[in-house]
């Protein structure tokens, strides 16, 4: 049995910082050191030692990785595995966002695959899902959302710590966010398809991510079902970011 407790704030830094950008790790731990909520980071592969270094072995800001490959090691060049991130300092890591999804071409089975090799190695997946604008037009989005659900989550993580993020694809760094009643349809969609699967019992974070922004921020984490946020582009500067955890506080 896995039961959450708090707020779960995650900023995915995407493909930005440098080392410079320690400077705003260290002021989103030190300006939250207070906070109840559960916060991580997740920067790029290069800066993820230095940022696990910058903070120290004690911090509260958990650290992890953007992606993982299936497979524990091999001839699979560019990628990174779990074991490795597990090794630079991650406690957890994100998988299936939409950039991969679509940009990347993943499948839901690959997702899954990642899965497995995550929790394998010690790490706590994020697992993100989400429908594209055209698919809800079509009214295809409780039926998208079911099989993400179903097909990138494995059996492996029965048992085991594991998010999941809802970000429909068209909100994802538009400015558009969407509506409180598409918002909450979506979790109680998603919250019943977990409990089916892994028991009423189980209770991961359930964050909601798309455009999410100090200025909106709280109004989207009192939705009901929403347990956290997962935070693009205000993610990268700790004057933003601190606002968000803030307001979940």
């Amino acid at each position: 049995m896995f039961m959450t407790s708090h707020t779960l704030i995650a900023g995915n830094w995407k493909m930005n910082g440098l080392l410079s950008s320690l400077d705003e790790a260290r002021a989103i731990a030190e300006g939250s050191s207070d906070s109840v909520v559960k916060i991580a980071v997740f920067p790029p592969f290069t800066l993820l030692h230095a940022m696990s270094e910058a903070l120290g072995p004690d911090s509260h800001i958990l650290l992890g990785g953007q992606d993982c490959h299936h497979e524990d090691n091999g001839a699979y060049t560019g990628d990174v595995s779990a074991a490795q991130l597990l090794d630079a300092g991650a406690r957890m890591v994100l998988l299936g966002h939409s950039e991969r999804r679509h940009g990347h071409k993943e499948a839901c089975e690959l997702v899954a695959l990642k899965a497995r090799a995550a929790v394998k190695a010690g790490l706590e997946p994020l697992i993100c899902i989400g429908e594209t604008l055209e698919q809800r037009k079509e009214g295809l989005t409780h039926a998208v959302l079911s099989k993400q659900l179903r097909d990138s989550l494995p059996d492996d993580l029965i048992g085991k710590a594991f998010h999941v993020s809802y970000e429909p694809v068209w909100a994802i760094g538009t400015g558009m966010i969407a509506t409180d009643d598409q918002i909450v349809d979506a979790f109680a969609l998603i919250r019943r398809v977990i409990s089916e699967r892994f028991g009423e019992e189980f209770k991961p974070h359930l964050l909601y991510g798309g455009s999410v922004k100090p200025d909106n921020a709280a109004e989207v984490l009192r939705l009901e079902g929403v347990g956290g946020a997962l935070v693009g582009g205000a993610s990268l500067k700790a004057a933003d970011f601190l606002k968000i955890i803030h307001s979940a506080s």
